[in-house]
């Protein structure tokens, strides 16, 4: 019998407050190039270093829905074609999203491996990665739920761990338990015993192994993946779960869900320099450092500084005499903290957020599947936005009950629909679109359309967006993220 292929699924939820104000709820740390190179994005990477595995399918992409283009513009980018971009309406956890990927497998009649990853971790050594996934294979496809222990490098407390029931080996071994975070002195001697590895949250299982179990031990999220998917709706390459279903399904993890219950489960220890990239900290430690001990991202001049990790990503950001750093400059906030306190950013954040601060959950450049805009300055009853177009994109036809724009083109030529009548407006000349006017603008070129917007009215939210028509399949329905 042939070997039954290899779909990587890809969960990309969460926001990654820890990395804030670099990962924001508009766009968390698995978009960002973070590690590496800074070329390839966290979940590029998650998905290059699979290349060369046995029976490799297209990926499985489960994200939330205000993400959806983000994803589908970075698998692009990469030449990838998932086998399906699935789209959460509300954050769920692992199980349900463990559930949805094995569900949507197994609808034509297979029965693939599904291996479970996370789209934010870093792992340097993809060849040992690659070769552990595949000494799990022969496991899964007998009916095993593989799961990928980490070996651990220090007694760290901000992991969970897995308990092998017998010295781990090469080859997986039966699970004797799951253990949450423990205190110091427990990890310690957890370490002692040879036995332990950190749980990555990384799983490899035929699809419809995992589904016998969920309807063995979790049949009501089984069954709330199921109504969803049979109400799903196509929204051009994306599949959107039905929202009722779904958001009343069990929010509960995969782990303690099944594996903390399953006789099936095993556990194959990953030694490939993983990361979970879960703190400004962490990052400067798994990032190639110079003599000083510093990791330098963007215009960043160091002298005499120690041990920093100095990211610009507009300004020059100079870092003279410092040691123990983490410096982050973005477009709207400088964070400067001490390395040992990394951790509490996620507390500035909880912060920032009960007092409705916008720098909680969102960048001033906000991305758009038709390119993207900053917010450049705005005051009272006005503001001025920088947008940019790419080729060949078209922002829907709309209009707006309280606002008025003029549009200065200052790079390429855009086609401008104003009430059904189309101009040509090239660089430095403008238009002006009155409240109330239906209108659209397209860039029929090859190079990006760049353009000055300046608003004027007594209401400025984005949410003044009447649509008639977009290619994109947005509505007028509020969302997380304003699109």
């Amino acid at each position: 019998m042939a070997s039954p292929s290899l779909v990587p699924v890809i969960l990309c939820g969460g926001t990654g407050t820890r990395l804030w104000p670099l990962s924001r709820a508009s766009y968390p740390k698995q978009y960002w190039p973070l590690a590496g190179t800074d070329q390839e994005t966290l979940l590029q990477q998650t998905q290059q270093r699979l290349q060369g595995l046995p029976g490799l399918a297209p990926p499985l992409l489960i994200c939330n829905e205000d993400h959806r283009f983000i994803v589908a513009e970075q698998m692009r980018q990469i030449g990838v074609e998932p086998a399906a971009i699935l789209l959460e309406p509300v954050g769920r956890n692992t199980a349900p999203a463990v559930a949805v990927a094995a569900l949507q497998a197994t609808s034509r009649g297979d029965d693939p491996l599904l291996l479970i990853l996370a789209a934010d971790h870093v792992i340097r050594r993809a060849a040992d990665f690659r070769a552990t996934v595949t000494a799990g294979m022969a496991a899964a496809t007998a009916g095993q739920l593989v799961s990928f222990g980490i070996v651990p490098t220090s007694a760290e407390t901000g992991y969970g761990y897995i308990e092998a029931a017998e010295p781990l080996a090469a080859i997986p071994v039966p699970i004797a338990r799951f253990v949450e975070k423990p205190d110091r002195p427990t990890a310690e001697a957890f370490l002692a015993t040879g036995r332990f590895t950190w749980n990555s949250g990384m799983f490899l299982f035929r699809a419809s192994s995992i589904l016998a179990e969920l309807d063995r031990l979790a049949p009501e999220v089984v069954n709330a993946c199921r109504t969803a998917l049979e109400h799903d709706s196509a929204d051009l390459e994306f599949l959107r779960l039905e929202r009722e279903a779904f958001a009343n399904g069990p929010n509960v993890a995969i782990d303690v869900a099944v594996m903390e219950k399953t006789d099936r489960g095993v556990v194959l220890p990953l030694d490939a320099d993983w990361s979970d990239v879960g703190s400004w900290a962490a990052l400067w430690e798994t990032s190639e450092q110079d003599l000083e001990g510093n990791v330098l991202r963007g215009r960043v001049i160091s002298e005499g500084s120690r041990n920093c990790y100095l990211r610009s990503e507009h300004r020059l950001v100079v870092g003279l005499g410092v040691e123990d750093l983490v410096v982050v400059e973005t477009d709207d906030v400088v964070l400067v903290a001490h390395r040992d306190r990394a951790q509490e950013v996620k507390a500035i954040v909880g912060r920032l957020e009960r007092d409705g601060a916008p720098e909680s959950r969102a960048h001033r450049r906000i991305y758009r599947p038709w390119g993207h805009y900053d917010g450049v300055v705005e005051g009272e009853r006005w503001q001025v936005k920088k947008i940019s177009v790419k080729p060949g994109a078209s922002l829907s036809l709309q209009m707006h009950h309280h606002r008025a724009e003029h549009w200065v083109v200052v790079r390429g030529t855009a086609v401008v629909e104003k009430d059904g009548v189309e101009e040509l407006v090239g660089e430095n000349q403008s238009t002006y679109i009155p409240l109330g006017s239906r209108h659209r603008l397209t860039n029929p070129g090859k190079i990006p359309v760049e353009l000055i917007e300046v608003q004027s009215g007594p209401y400025l939210g984005e949410d003044d967006i009447v649509r008639f028509d977009d290619r994109y399949g947005r509505s007028d329905a509020p969302a997380l993220i304003p699109s």
